[in-house]
């Protein structure tokens, strides 16, 4: 089931109200849009655009749910899959998440429970939608609100073990990590050192803000410099084929995305320096 990973370099997640701005920067190198909000058969004009001069686009989904107890849906997967042949697209990607139950939609990305159970029907449901996918998958871990009382593994045990027997790839977001280390107290560093990164497809950089007490990733505002120190610390430890920034409202300037991008490659140049 494992996949070899695709070089992407350092890219920006595409929104509509970003499409101009994308298609003049210098340096994109990738692109992620949310497999939801497109229509295969009536793809962008700006996603043509970019697919014509060979910048990769990845289908992002967020509603497939293989964390929950039912099978993923196959008109999810069906969706997932055409998206990824319009766009000719490396991979897809999805969240490791619990979205929805008895018929009820959580409206959150919500953690999975770390049981064993939980394990065995994550990896059926993981296996369901490779079979359905025309490309390898890759799955993101989930900035966590809350843990479950009855967990028997650590995020990075969990992923590990889900990763040996599907060959499902990793999407690390960095700034989730930070955020359950701020909200949870769950170390960041110790989670990057239990993933197993050889399988990492590429990674999520964004920012949020705090308040009372609580770190809210929004992607909304400039990553924090401890985002970007957690990139690092990932760099140091395995090269990602890919790292993206996610901005999805109060768009910045122009000028002021390029920075970010710039940040970015400053951040994964630091953890080469190290090595």
């Amino acid at each position: 089931m494992g996949a070899e990973m695709t070089e992407l370099g350092v890219g920006i997640g595409w929104r509509a109200e970003l499409d101009l701005t994308i298609e003049r920067m210098e340096g994109v190198e990738f692109v992620e849009v949310i497999a939801e909000n497109l229509k295969p058969a009536h793809l962008p004009e700006s996603l043509r655009l970019l697919r014509a001069k060979d910048v990769p686009v990845i289908p992002h989904g967020v509603s497939l749910g293989v964390g929950g107890a039912e099978p993923p849906s196959p008109a999810r997967l069906a969706h997932l899959a055409a998206c990824a042949e319009a766009l000719e697209a490396p991979l897809v990607s999805e969240h490791l998440a619990f979205v929805r139950g008895g018929g009820l939609e959580a409206g959150h990305l919500l953690p999975v429970p770390r049981t064993r159970e939980s394990l065995r029907v994550i990896t059926e449901n993981v296996r369901r939608a490779q079979d359905a996918l025309p490309v390898p998958l890759a799955l993101e871990n989930v900035a966590a609100i809350f843990g479950w009382p009855d967990d028997e593994l650590t995020e990075g045990q969990f992923l590990a073990e889900l990763v040996e027997s599907t060959g499902v790839g990793l999407l690390i977001d960095v700034a989730n990590l930070y955020t359950n280390q701020f909200n949870l107290g769950l170390s960041a560093v110790d989670a990057l050192d239990a993933l197993p990164l050889e399988h990492l497809a590429y990674v999520h950089v964004a920012g949020g803000y705090e308040r009372a007490g609580i770190w809210h990733d929004t992607h909304t505002m400039a990553a924090p410099q401890p985002v970007l120190d957690l990139l690092t610390e990932l760099c140091a430890r395995a090269a990602p084929p890919g790292v993206l920034l996610e901005w999805d409202d109060d768009f910045p300037s122009d000028a002021a995305l390029a920075n970010e991008l710039a940040r970015i490659r400053a951040a994964m140049s630091l953890a080469g320096e190290a090595r």
